[in-house]
């Protein structure tokens, strides 16, 4: 029997608190970035400002990710970077609302950004940490569909706030958008709450957040087999999703699809990804990581290289992100196994991390060039760069791919 200084290992309380607080934030910023897009245009920016506005978003988290990731290898600070987090993301989302220009939106963003770097290297680190071996894909996938979650209930909310109208002026616009933004800051605070679980409660159920904090050179992690090539794979998966939350409002501003539909068609999109993330541990039985995620980035670009010319059919642009979403799904949190299983158990957090730094890295130059590619080719190229940018990661993820293997436990 356990003593009550040392919970049981299959003690889950901590997952599923961890969960609802990422139900809260997720939902908050999923809210707040599509509406930073209809922000920008009634501020009288064009696709280029979007795209640089949303690569504000991952800016700052380029500079601090690293640094946050080895504070996260202490077990005891993750409480800190859970309810830094969320405070992070009320109080920009906030700054949102008020700010009068394209650049104090473009500051608020950044800050906003900061704050889902925190919770998030907060969250997966407690379950590369806390979590048993054997429940380390399902930890990590139920963390990530409750991130799905919130993207499905955000974009949602948001077009049910901004309306059916198309033609609206302006003025108008962005009355409602600040609104709404206030309103992702206050769900933002509902995830306080379950920030203050006891994380470091669970240390000894495996033995693995005892080591000392995690000092391997970023050279050696990145020297680990399979650790760039799952880099590149998640970077691509999550700007991709960053490049729907900020264009697909534009296209169907283009298209004259109005936003109460861009926000069903994305939360349609968030649903098949959560789905998918349920729906891993059962494919784990059939087919390896590497194969799923080489999957992932052939799936997620098939389906979406047909969503511009389609949005306005909206059976037919429900299907193309269904069939993305699902695919979209599958890679982050099984990157997120295969990057914290290629290091020693002491650095988990700092791998986790520089895998999360790759994918802001990703976020600032992939919006930015889809920004670009949107001035010649419409906001319609914006998403055909994604595609582009996942197929030449699935090259990259082919070889391990390829290689015979039963599904790793």
């Amino acid at each position: 029997m356990p003593s009550s200084s040392n919970p049981p290992r299959s003690s889950s309380a901590w997952l599923w608190l961890l969960a609802i607080a990422a139900v809260f934030s997720q939902t908050a910023i999923n809210l707040a970035r599509p509406l930073i897009s209809y922000k920008v245009l009634a501020l009288g920016g064009d696709a280029t400002a979007v795209g640089a506005v949303s690569a504000s978003f991952a800016l700052l988290p380029v500079a601090f990710a690293l640094w946050m990731g080895r504070i996260s290898d202490r077990a005891s600070r993750l409480k800190i970077l859970l309810v830094l987090g969320v405070g992070l993301l009320a109080a920009s989302a906030a700054a949102l609302s008020l700010a009068q220009g394209l650049v104090q939106v473009a500051i608020a963003a950044a800050a906003l950004g900061m704050g889902h770097l925190a919770f998030t290297i907060a969250g997966q680190s407690a379950i590369a940490k806390l979590a048993r071996p054997d429940r380390i894909d399902a930890g990590f996938g139920w963390f990530t569909a409750a991130f799905a979650v919130g993207q499905l209930v955000g974009p949602l909310l948001g077009g049910f706030l901004l309306g059916t109208d198309t033609d609206v002026h302006p003025a108008e616009r962005l009355e409602a958008v600040n609104q709404a933004l206030l309103l992702s800051g206050g769900i933002a605070l509902l995830a306080l709450p379950t920030c203050f679980v006891r994380l470091t409660g669970s240390r000894g159920a495996t033995g693995r957040a005892a080591a000392p904090a995690g000092k391997e050179p970023v050279k050696a992690i990145l020297s680990r087999p399979g650790v760039k090539a799952n880099m590149l794979a998640s970077l691509s998966l999550l700007a991709t999703a960053d490049i729907l939350l900020a264009f697909l409002p534009l296209i169907g501003e283009e298209k004259g699809v109005p936003p109460v539909v861009v926000g069903a068609l994305l939360a349609v999109r968030a649903a098949a990804t959560i789905f998918s993330r349920l729906m891993l541990s059962v494919l784990l039985h059939r087919w390896t990581r590497d194969q799923l995620v080489f999957a992932s980035l052939i799936g997620s670009a098939a389906g979406l290289i047909a969503t511009p010319f389609v949005l306005d059919i909206g059976w037919a642009a429900a299907l193309s992100l269904i069939l993305a979403g699902f695919f979209l799904g599958l890679g982050q949190p099984l990157t997120m196994t295969l990057v914290s299983a290629a290091v020693p158990p002491e650095a988990r957090g700092a791998a986790l991390a520089l895998r999360l730094l790759g994918n802001r890295v990703g976020q600032v130059l992939l919006p930015a060039a889809a920004g670009l590619a949107a001035a010649p080719l419409g906001p319609s190229g914006a998403v055909w760069t994604a595609c582009l940018v996942m197929a030449v990661s699935a090259a990259v993820k082919a070889p391990a791919a390829r290689r015979d293997g039963t599904a790793e436990s």
